[in-house]
């Protein structure tokens, strides 16, 4: 169930500037070739998904076999070369979208088409967009062949500077950041069986439309259509980059089948270790995540934060809710010295906010964390779950904001900055949370109640104190596991009967 980090998107080569798309190729680099036109107007996508969903499902057409058996090291051998970006050539254009090649990991090609002035045209395929070394090996092309993806880029810091901002590669894959931030976590657009022993469905983007944008702009639309045995969807992304980028999200899922177990809004990171199991990890730097923790600003106006955990065997945590304000998977350690590595450059991952459009109705944030000993996996997996699924031969509309970038700034009350756990000096364990300073935060602590419970074992009463690096407050506790072999912990910070800070819960587990 570990999915793989998708560090292709990372590593392939920075692309450089170029000539331009024309139905003719220019001199020097071809440029992408568009196709014949169509009419497209906001339905379109629409009615292939009801098109799609009226009909049994039809897995796409694979790739010769050849071009999924490379290695990685072959994969990014070939790149995109970014003078044939769509758009390079017309200053008047704010977005350049680049192309993936097919191969390894992406075994069936995506359509893509670019939408102008009530009219859409295909992207058409050509391997000579792509630059390789001389290790690339000699593969079959063939009509079933297309990208695999597509990435976007624009003017981010640097004037003439044309910079990505997302990649859409891969099922339903994608990701974002934040001005100066890099890669980090994933979103998909939906997961169907995340956790179950029978196996997970991935559904897929099977075509995108990108609309051509007007000069000057900062937001983007991508149309795309999902596919799987069992649903379709018709999703629009309006894209708007920045610190933090925002990206308003139009779904319309139309279930083929009755879906018992459905994620919305599923995100997807990686955490290895930090300060609450750094005892299992011989590695010289103090942490290893994407994320650190999982923000919930639930209905009844309750922000929780629960610190990710790497256990031993696979966990999954509901959380019960109606009509959430919101959820996350946030990266609250932000500085060089948190992580201490030069390459990987983790207090750079954005954290990503899921803010519902509208009322989502019952449900629970789910959160699944899967035994990993190697930072190349994802192992956090993170969805809003519905109650009841989502019926056959309905469709569902919803909308939702995702927000990503280094501000994890949502709810309410003092944040919890960092978890620490480790052994006591005499006998149990010891939890250290450390809380954010803020007006809020009296300077008599004596004044702050504290509130610690458990689901097992035996706990102390906790004592708090400032720490004098951040300013804020650390609540410790010790407690004896006993026999338990899980404990549910929930801890918060209270001033005049009213909460002062979030609500910590963690899940304990030798």
């Amino acid at each position: 169930m570990r999915m793989l980090r998708r560090d292709v998107l990372t590593g392939l080569m920075a692309v450089a500037a170029s000539p331009a798309l024309s139905e003719t190729a220019p001199t020097g680099e071809p440029g992408l070739q568009l196709g014949a036109a169509s009419p497209f107007d906001p339905t379109s996508v629409l009615e292939k998904a009801r098109a799609l969903a009226a009909e049994p499902h039809v897995p796409p057409t694979p790739i010769p076999a050849p071009w999924t058996e490379i290695s990685y090291e072959d994969y990014v051998s070939i790149w995109f070369d970014g003078r044939n970006a769509l758009w390079h050539d017309d200053p008047d254009t704010p977005l350049k979208v680049d192309m993936f090649p097919p191969g390894l990991y992406y075994n069936h090609p995506v359509d893509v088409a670019v939408v102008e002035d009530g009219r859409a045209r295909p992207v058409l395929f050509d391997m000579a967009v792509f630059d390789k070394t001389d290790k690339f090996p000699d593969l079959p092309v063939d009509e079933t062949l297309g990208y695999s993806g597509l990435r976007l880029r624009a003017e981010l810091e640097i004037p003439g500077v044309y910079t990505e901002f997302a990649v859409f590669q891969g099922a339903s894959y994608f990701r974002a950041i934040g001005t100066g931030d890099i890669y980090g976590l994933s979103a998909r657009g939906l997961a169907i069986d995340t956790g179950e022993e029978s196996g997970e469905e991935f559904p897929a983007f099977r075509s995108f439309w990108i609309e051509r944008p007007a000069p000057g702009s900062d937001s983007f639309v991508v149309h795309a259509l999902l596919d799987s045995p069992s649903c379709t969807g018709a999703y629009k992304f309006t894209i708007t980059h920045g610190q933090p980028l925002i990206m308003d999200v139009e779904a319309t899922l139309l279930p083929r089948v009755d879906i018992g177990h459905v994620g919305i809004g599923p995100l997807t990171s990686m955490f290895q270790f930090d300060e609450t199991n750094r005892d299992r990890f011989s590695d010289f730097r103090p942490a290893v995540h994407d994320s650190d923790g999982l923000l919930i600003h639930n209905g009844g106006d309750e922000t929780i934060w629960r610190p990710l955990a790497n256990p031993k065997t696979l966990q999954i945590s509901a959380f019960r809710d109606n009509n959430p304000k919101g959820f996350g998977l946030m990266q609250r350690a932000r500085a060089f010295g948190d992580f201490a590595d030069l390459f990987a450059l983790y207090h750079q991952r954005p954290g990503l906010w899921v803010e519902p459009g509208e009322g989502w109705g019952r449900g629970a944030v789910t959160l699944i964390e899967i035994p990993t000993d190697d930072e190349i996996y994802d192992n956090i997996v993170a969805y809003w779950r519905p109650d009841g699924g989502l019926a056959a031969g309905q469709e569902h509309k919803m909308t939702y904001r995702m927000i990503w970038g280094d501000d994890s700034a949502f709810g309410s009350g003092l944040r919890v900055l960092n978890t620490r756990i480790g052994a006591a000096f005499e006998a149990g364990i010891i939890v250290a949370i450390d809380f954010e300073d803020g007006p809020a935060l009296p300077e008599d602590l004596d004044s702050v109640t504290l509130l610690i419970r458990a689901s097992a074992g035996e706990v102390g009463r906790g004592i708090l104190q400032r720490n004098p690096e951040t300013g804020g407050a650390r609540l410790a506790f010790r407690f004896l596991p006993g026999d338990a072999e899980l404990i549910e912990f929930r801890a918060q910070l209270r001033l005049d009967d009213a909460p002062l800070s979030e609500s910590w819960l963690y899940r304990w587990t030798p």
